[in-house]
């Protein structure tokens, strides 16, 4: 850091400033979502449209561009590199803030709130029409966002593109259809190939509520979860939440019927929630400077991905906590498809347990999609988001398109808008743009799993011998420390030392079928 009095010290103060107001409207947002009141949103909405102006100030504010320049300034041709790139990502933001609408930035705040309550409500009562007036704002008032920060952008760039940049640095329309096009050729091949596959029909079970939540403390125990800087709570939607940088939150939820959903969603959760914990944040380059930031929402997304996908629903991990499932579900016998089983087992084996948790069939529920499926899902959330934004398609129109295009894709359709267009939330917050990071988290997050056991040896050798940990201190040294420093793309060919592709997915799919089909 220089002297004191500089202008890279007083910037350095100014940051953590912002960083504090952005961890207030974090744990309100937390609160929202875990234990607030419904008839507490609308000042909920108040509350964060004030800080969300307050922060637009602080980022935009002539005396911030003043700062911003005056440390410019200071750089000397010896100056470090992460200090220039610091400056590189603060210069680009400051640019995009200024050419925000400060009235544009609360009535976003206020209508994300009100679209969240809103959301909440229709879902349960499987109510679009109740949704739509609060989408066609979030969508009038995302089009005028976009149109202001086009001035901004360094290269020419479409409505959805400026708007996925907060969560995808540098993407384009055109790199996503080149990813897209190979799943979207070999994934619905490899999901009839399932469905042509006899299989067991999946035991009818449901694991009792304190049964799933002692099991999600278990994992979370087993992966490091440090109570003193953690917390976990339970929401509509799973997610991850890091308040400051020693307070890091996560949320899963219990689903009926679904006696696996909690503890998968908690290595999800907790897949992220380790990333947040593992970017670096204790050199003067790094928090609050953008360097300590997350390299993208696709590289988060991998790093969920990793923990769900390729540990929790691993063989091996079955292997190992196939038991511990078991021994609290009692020895007497149960009927219907779990019929000569003893319900302390109702999977009979951890084959048939490791099957369970990768049960390999469409389904209507993202967030319960198996591996085969989910990025389908994902094409279809990308391909209407673009619709919506730059194809004039209206929002009434959006559960018959959502219905035609899953039964393209997936072959099914929802019975229900619940089941449907109204099952996620993130474009009742106005997220559009971010749904294709899924996707390119399972590709990274894959190419990543490739390079670490090429030099390391197998994943799965790894977790039968319970040494997750080890696959942390890969990843803490690997990947997390990288931060802002590169985009997502330069990450993996940082890592790997190829482009992203989607063949590593693809390829680790076919050898998971291959797999799972052979005892069938």
């Amino acid at each position: 850091m220089a002297v004191s009095g500089s202008a890279l010290d007083r910037l350095h103060q100014h940051l953590h400033h912002t960083r504090l107001l952005g961890s207030i409207s974090s744990t309100l947002y937390y609160d929202q979502n875990t234990v607030m009141p419904a008839a507490g949103a609308a000042w909920r909405g108040e509350q964060l449209a004030l800080l969300a102006g307050q922060l637009h100030e602080r980022q935009s504010s002539a005396n911030y561009g003043e700062l911003v320049a005056a440390a410019e300034d200071e750089l000397g041709p010896d100056a470090p590199p992460e200090r220039r790139r610091n400056l590189q990502l603060l210069r680009l933001d400051l640019e995009r803030q200024r050419c925000l609408d400060p009235a544009l930035v609360s009535a976003l705040a206020k209508a994300q709130s009100r679209g969240n309550a809103v959301w909440q409500d229709a879902r349960s009562r499987n109510d679009f029409a109740a949704f739509a007036p609060a989408l066609k704002e979030l969508i009038a008032l995302r089009r005028q966002q976009a149109s202001q920060l086009a001035a901004a952008e360094p290269v020419s760039r479409s409505p959805w593109e400026i708007l996925a940049q907060p969560f995808e640095p540098d993407v384009s329309k055109a790199r996503l259809e080149e990813l897209f096009v190979p799943l979207k050729e070999e994934l619905p091949a490899l999901l009839e190939r399932v469905a042509a596959t006899p299989t067991p029909k999946p035991p009818a079970i449901d694991l009792p509520e304190a049964l799933q939540e002692q099991l999600c403390s278990d994992l979370l125990d087993s992966w490091g979860y440090d109570a003193s800087r953690c917390q976990r709570s339970r929401s509509a939607h799973p997610f991850s939440c890091t308040v400051g940088p020693q307070d890091f939150r996560i949320t899963t939820r219990v689903v009926p019927g679904q006696p696996l959903s909690a503890f998968l969603a908690t290595a999800h959760e907790w897949g992220h929630s380790l990333y947040e914990q593992g970017l670096p944040r204790t050199d003067d380059h790094y928090f609050p400077w953008p360097l300590g930031e997350a390299t993208s929402m696709g590289v988060h997304e991998s790093q969920s991905l990793f923990w769900e996908c390729r540990v929790a629903r691993s063989r091996a991990f079955a292997e190992r906590w196939h038991a511990r499932f078991c021994a609290d579900l009692g020895s007497g016998p149960i009927s219907g498809p779990t019929s000569g089983r003893t319900s302390g087992d109702p999977w009979g084996g951890a084959f048939g347990f490791w099957r369970a948790l990768n049960p390999l069939r469409p389904g209507l529920i993202r967030v319960e999609a198996d591996e085969l499926s989910y990025c389908l899902h994902i094409v279809l959330r990308f391909e209407l988001e673009l619709a919506l934004l730059e194809q004039d398609m209206p929002v009434d129109d959006l559960p018959l398109q959502w219905n035609q295009r899953m039964g393209e894709l997936l072959g099914i359709q929802p019975q229900t808008d619940s089941e449907g267009c109204l099952q996620d939330i993130h474009w009742a917050e106005g997220l559009l743009g971010y749904f294709p990071s899924y996707a390119l988290g399972h590709l990274i997050s894959a190419q990543i799993s490739e390079t670490f056991e090429q030099t390391n040896g197998s994943i799965e050798a790894l977790i039968n011998s319970g040494d997750e940990l080890k696959l942390q201190a890969w990843l803490g040294k690997t990947v997390w420390p990288l931060g802002r420093s590169v985009n997502a793309e330069e990450l993996v060919k940082t890592v790997s030392g190829r482009p992203l592709s989607a063949q590593p997915f693809l390829s680790y799919l076919r050898t998971k079928v291959d797999e799972l089909s052979a005892r069938s």
